[in-house]
Order: structure tokens, then sequence, then C-alpha cells
């Protein structure tokens, strides 16, 4: 009798904490929703405020950077307040800023209303990826943490037209507080069904830093750098390659943007079970699939059917790198997840800028197939910081290795 009531009692104790997972994944969402949900929406910003394309690009860009500054500062600093109020003070200056967003009419109070959310971003998904992986059992932490990148990965792919759609259909400020509805709802489900989490041992802010010292904690960086460059950089100018090299109409391609993102997801699902049981494997061989298939793009890129093909596998392969780019800064640094897990946001945003800035160097100078040469590069340079590490700290330093 009590061995089963014990049975329930684990049973309800892990459906909590699944549910707990999903709601840090739709909490994400929320977050990335804001960030990137406004992509599709510059001209009409351009247009309601009277600025040009490029002044309205700055609410994409400042969020950015305010993202990459304060991602190694801010995350653990806060690391010691209890998680679940962190992430609803979050939520609630996110609320608060899309809601000054739907309502203001001079630019500079926009840019403002977009910039402070942004420095409290990676506080909720530092705080996110570490809750996630310390809501289940040791086997199935890359697993949750895969979760909470569909997150990510929904954020990037539904933001986009779901807020064009909305912008097109009612107007500007709709599409603003429809992001202001998704915070609020992620606001109330983390209220609800998020149980207090008071951490118990904070290390000092000093004691975090100190990871820093460490060789494999700066190799990791530079992977997560040089990997997001070489997925990112190219993805950036997609649109621009399908157009011109593949000749495919604008309904087409968009449809491929969405094709992509779609894999996406599919790639976060299949990473989880990858770095559960075949981490180290999976990292060794990532980059050398990664750059095969842009050889692959470069040399059939004219053609409309093997694209197609290809950048549903080079989707799927988007959704794994992310995983492991996280997996391997916080496999160097475990002592210290906040402060990992922020470093990993700040280093994949510097990867994303980089790798759009070279990658836009080889369209300037070759033309636009040769922007594919600027991901293999990076590509190249990700394999220079992977190796080096596996041979510092060896196979045993892998949380997950393969069994």
């Amino acid at each position: 009798m009590l061995t089963e009531s014990f049975r329930q009692l684990w049973r309800m104790r892990i459906n909590r904490n699944h549910l707990v997972v999903y709601v840090l994944t739709f909490g994400v969402f929320s977050i990335l929703n804001t960030e990137m949900g406004v992509i599709g929406i510059l001209p009409l910003i351009s247009d309601h405020f009277q600025v040009s394309i490029s002044a309205a690009g700055l609410i994409v860009s400042l969020f950015a950077l305010a993202v990459a500054i304060s991602g190694p500062i801010l995350p653990p600093l806060f690391s010691g307040i209890n998680r679940k109020k962190m992430m609803l003070f979050v939520l609630g200056i996110f609320i608060v800023g899309n809601i000054v967003s739907a309502i203001t009419s001079d630019f500079a109070v926009l840019l403002i209303a977009r910039v402070v959310p942004a420095f409290f971003h990676p506080i909720y998904c530092s705080m996110a990826f570490t809750v996630a992986a310390a809501s289940v059992n040791r086997d199935d932490v890359s697993k949750a943490v895969a979760k909470v990148f569909i997150g990510v990965s929904a954020g990037m792919v539904l933001g986009v037209p779901v807020t064009s759609m909305i912008a097109s259909a009612a107007s500007l400020a709709y599409a603003m507080l429809f992001f202001a509805v998704v915070n609020t709802f992620a606001f109330i489900v983390t209220l609800l069904f998020v149980p207090s989490m008071p951490v118990a041992n904070k290390p000092s802010y000093g004691i975090q830093l100190r990871v820093l010292r460490r060789s494999a904690v700066w190799l990791s960086i530079s992977a997560v750098i040089f990997m997001n460059g070489a997925v990112f950089g190219v993805y950036s100018y997609l649109a621009e390659y399908l157009e011109i090299v593949t000749h495919l109409t604008w309904n087409t391609i968009s449809l491929m943007l969405f094709l992509y993102g779609a894999a996406n997801m599919v790639g976060n699902m299949i990473a989880g079970r990858l770095l559960t049981h075949h981490a180290l494997s999976t990292i060794k061989r990532y980059p050398f699939v990664l750059g095969g298939v842009y050889i692959l793009m470069l040399i059939l890129g004219q053609f409309s059917v093997p694209m197609v093909c290809m950048i549903v596998i080079w989707g799927v392969l988007g959704g794994i790198g992310g995983n492991i780019t996280q997996y391997w800064i916080v496999a160097s640094a475990p002592d210290a997840p906040e402060f990992a897990n922020g470093i990993f946001l700040t280093s994949a945003n510097l990867g994303t800028t980089i790798g759009a800035s070279v990658c836009g160097l080889f369209i300037t100078g070759m033309g636009a197939p040769y922007v594919l040469l600027g991901g293999i590069l990076f590509v190249v340079l990700s394999v220079a910081a992977i190796y080096p590490k596996i041979l510092i700290e060896g196979r045993t330093e892998v949380a997950h290795d393969d069994r």
C-alpha cells in the first residue's frame, strides 16, 4: 500500500516537473516572439514613425546588443533570488514595454520600451535553461533543455508571420499588443503552475567569474560564436540567396523560410536524444555535416528541388546546433549554470552579428552564391575551437557521453 502511494506521488512529481518545462518553453517563446516578431513589420514602423528603414532596424539591433551586454552580468547578479519571482518580474517588464510600444507615437520612446526589457532577456532565458535542467532527472536534462529551445525556434518561426498578419489585418498597435498578450499569458501560467524556487546556495559573483579562468570555457565561447556565425551568418541572407541564385518567387521564399523554421523545431527534439546518449560523437561530427550541406548548397543552389531538401536538412541541423552550443558552454562550467547560460546568450548573439557581417562581405565582394563560403569559414573555425577543448578535457569531462 505504502509502495503504491509512493509510486503515485513520484508520478505526480514527474508530471508536475514536465509541466514546468512546458511553461518555461512558452515563456521563452513569449520573450523571443517580442525580440524577433518586429522583423516582419519594420517597413510599417518606418512609415508610422516617419523614420528611415535603417533607423527602424535599430529596434532589432539595439535589442540584440542589450542582450549581448547583459548576458554575462545580470544572470549571475540575480541568481540568488527566488527564480519564480525573477521570471515573473522579467515577464512583467516585457508586458509593460510592449504596451508602451503599442501606444507611443514617439520613436525614441519606442526604442527605450524595446531596449530596457532586452537587458532582462538573459535573466529569464538563463533561468529557464537552468530550471528546466533542474526539474528532471539527470538522464533527461538534455531533453528538457531541448524542449525549452523549441520555444526559441517557435519565437523565430511564428513571431514574424503572425505579427505581420496582425499588422496587415488590423494595425501596428495591435501587432505590438500581440506581444503583450503572449507575455501576459506566460506570466499567468508561470504564476499558476511554476512552484516557488528559492535558491539555497548561491555562489558569489566572484566565484562564478572564476570559471573564466578555464581555457575550456574560452574555447567553448569561441565554438559558440563560430557555430552560430556558421548557421545565422548564412541564414541572414537566405531570402536573397533563394531569390538571386535559386530564382524563387517571394511567396515560395516565404514558404522556404517557414519550412526552415519548422525543421529547426524538429532538430531541437532530435538534439535532446542525441545529447542524452551520444553527446561527444554528435558534437565532433556536427560541423562536418553542416559543412557538407553548405558545399552541396554551393554546388546545387540553382536547382529548386535539391534546395528544398537541403533547407529541411539545414533547418534540422540549425536546431541541433543551438542545443549543442548551450550544452557545450554549460558542460564547461556546471558549478555556475546561470553565469554559463548568460555567457551562452551573449556568445550566440555575438556569433549571429559577426556571422552576418562576414557573410555580407562575401556577398559584396564575390556575389550572393558565395555567402556559403562565409558559412564554411565559420565551420572550419568552430572545428579549431571544438577539438582543442576535447583534447584538454578528455572524454570524461563530457557529462553525457556515448554509452
